[in-house]
């Protein structure tokens, strides 16, 4: 914070010096002081924010366990009131704060209930805000005060910068109508809410907060740039009109870069802001920034046809100027640019800075270029690879997504076949003693010899054990590594495959002792149909297997032989690879 104070004094005092306007000064002064003030505010939001997270919440804690059992929070961690305000659900955000009020007469307890956070670090008021609510935040604002108010979310935003954000006029109305001071706010960038509204084009948010307070245009963020230069960058016309009428001088305020916001538009493809921004003293045009380019060698480096005509098109301006390289903007033009920019800069009587090249200069600007190159293949690189390991993180979740799947079903299935093989080894078909035989008693079944029954008896116990086999296995057995997983279901299916086909062999077996040898025809009908539809099921599934065991085996060798030839910078898989190689959107175990 020290660094930071002290930066801006130094920018003030040289921007100041440069612009020559004393009057000014106490002004930007007293923005910057009542800035200061209210990060001493913020420094107290925090220690109440350290208090309040070692408080159990009102709604969620404490001896209501009842009203703890009846929250459904979701993934972001979200109270009751946080559900509510998301939804603009006005009547329950009175109930949840009547209810409060019912329970406790304490104003601490009210306080903890509005600064509850999600997971997310947002408070109720940050979710109305966001989803634009006015209602629901007038509401909740009777009982917060500033500090709550201000409570930042995780991503650096408090509810009246998401609000400026996603452009909600009327809810950013009702927080300046309650605490004006929230206008001041700033981000991790130091970026108040009137930069975000210039980077977001939203035109009326920028007037409303320059009625509320004038200063705001004036505080920069880390990297030195102001509310101008972000709209001109962003190609916003009407926002720039709007600070340029509020303080013209706002042209002139250069970034750490030394660059103006001229330099920031021409970077554009507007030439209205760039006409706009030399409008108040077109002097600007021969501010430098570090390195001793003008906005014309900015626009030539650029490629930016139009902008560079744009300011050819001035009086007055200086088109040989030279930067601190020794180059001209037709120097620039000939190095990088077109043929078409070169000969309008030709045109205009652009020349050449006429000095002798400089072998050392060159070599060094090479080699400059060169690591600029390099380290921006190298960022793309960890980019593309961030890129491709966060799809292989999700297929990776969906893989394992599909092998419980294919473990709980399986276990389904066995308990299933366990019944059918259990009931019907106990469900005899007819052929019972119905007269006094010797030997034998009444309603005593006598088919125990029948072959028929034998392969039934046999082939339904094997099918009965075998999925019991399997439910004590899937009941005993945790695994969580993928690979044993993986392995698991190959065997655990195996199993199946085989319970499956015994149980259908019983069936068919006892479809002949069911039929009597009159109707012999019916069974023979169900063995060619169950034959049938069981083996093509099976044959098609081992083909299946031995297929994917075929294409595995291809791509390990294909990633052995190009790991040998790869480079490291090349031997990241792409997302091609991954999508057709382990992580098959199907495939048989």
């Amino acid at each position: 914070m020290e660094r930071q104070s002290s930066f801006r004094t130094a920018k003030i005092e040289k921007q100041v010096s440069f612009n020559g306007e004393i009057e000014k000064q106490s002004s930007f002064r007293g923005a910057m002081e009542k800035q200061k003030s209210f990060r001493g505010l913020m420094e107290k939001q925090k220690s109440f924010r350290i208090v309040m997270e070692k408080q159990l919440s009102f709604i969620g804690g404490g001896s209501s366990e009842r009203r703890k059992s009846k929250e459904s929070p979701g993934k972001r961690g979200d109270s009751q009131l946080h559900l509510a305000a998301r939804a603009g659900n006005l009547d329950k955000v009175k109930e949840i704060v009547g209810n409060c009020n019912a329970s406790t007469s304490s104003n601490e307890a009210i306080g903890l209930l509005m600064s509850k956070t999600n997971q997310e670090g947002e408070t109720p008021l940050y979710a109305s805000a966001e989803n634009g609510h006015a209602v629901v935040v007038r509401e909740m604002l009777k009982h917060m005060d500033l500090q709550s108010a201000s409570i930042a979310a995780r991503n650096g935003y408090d509810p009246f910068h998401i609000a400026v954000r996603q452009g909600h006029l009327e809810v950013l109305k009702e927080l300046l109508h309650v605490f004006p001071n929230l206008a001041m706010t700033t981000d991790l960038s130091n970026s108040t809410a009137l930069h975000t509204a210039a980077t977001q084009g939203h035109i009326e948010i920028v007037n409303l907060l320059l009625e509320t307070d004038s200063n705001l245009a004036k505080i920069a963020r880390n990297n030195g740039k102001t509310v101008l230069h972000s709209a001109a960058r962003m190609g916003h016309l009407e926002v720039v009109k709007s600070l340029l009428s509020k303080d013209p001088s706002a042209a002139f305020r250069t970034d750490l870069k030394g660059q103006t916001a001229l330099h920031m538009a021409v970077k554009g493809q507007n030439e209205e802001i760039v006409l706009e921004l030399i409008k108040p003293d077109p002097s600007v045009l021969a501010s430098e920034d570090n390195k001793g380019n003008t906005a014309l060698h900015i626009a030539t480096r650029k490629g930016r046809i139009e902008n560079v005509r744009c300011l050819l098109s001035i009086e007055g301006i200086n088109i040989n100027a030279i930067n601190k390289s020794g180059e001209t903007p037709f120097d620039i033009a000939e190095k990088f640019g077109s043929s078409e920019l070169v000969s309008v800069l030709k045109e205009a009587g652009a020349t050449n800075s006429g000095k002798p090249s400089n072998p050392a200069k060159q070599l060094k600007q090479t080699v400059s270029d060169i690591k600029h190159d390099v380290q921006s293949q190298l960022q793309q690189t960890r980019q593309t690879g961030a890129r491709v390991q966060k799809i292989a993180k999700k297929l990776k979740k969906l893989h394992i997504s599909g092998l419980n799947n294919a473990i709980n079903s399986a276990t389904v299935v066995a308990v299933l076949i366990a019944t059918v093989a259990f009931a019907a080894i106990f469900t005899v078909p007819g052929q019972y003693v119905e007269k006094d035989t010797p030997g034998f008693t009444l309603g005593q079944a006598h088919i125990a010899r029948n072959a028929a029954f034998i392969i039934f008896f046999v082939f339904d116990s094997l099918a009965l054990f075998i999925s019991l086999a399997v439910v004590v296995v899937q009941t005993s057995v945790v695994v969580i590594e993928q690979k044993a997983k993986k392995q698991l279901v190959f065997v655990i299916n195996k199993l199946m495959w085989l319970a499956c086909l015994f149980i259908s062999i019983a069936f068919i077996s006892l479809a002949y002792v069911v039929v009597g040898s009159q109707s012999r025809w019916l069974a023979v009908c169900a063995t060619v149909i169950g034959s049938t539809i069981m083996l093509t099921t099976i044959g098609s599934m081992c083909y299946c297997v031995i297929l994917h065991r075929i294409q595995e085996s291809k791509l390990r060798n294909i990633r052995k032989a190009e790991s040998r030839s790869r480079s490291f910078s090349m031997s990241m898989a792409s997302e091609h690879e991954i999508l057709n190689s382990e992580y098959k959107r199907m495939y048989a175990l």
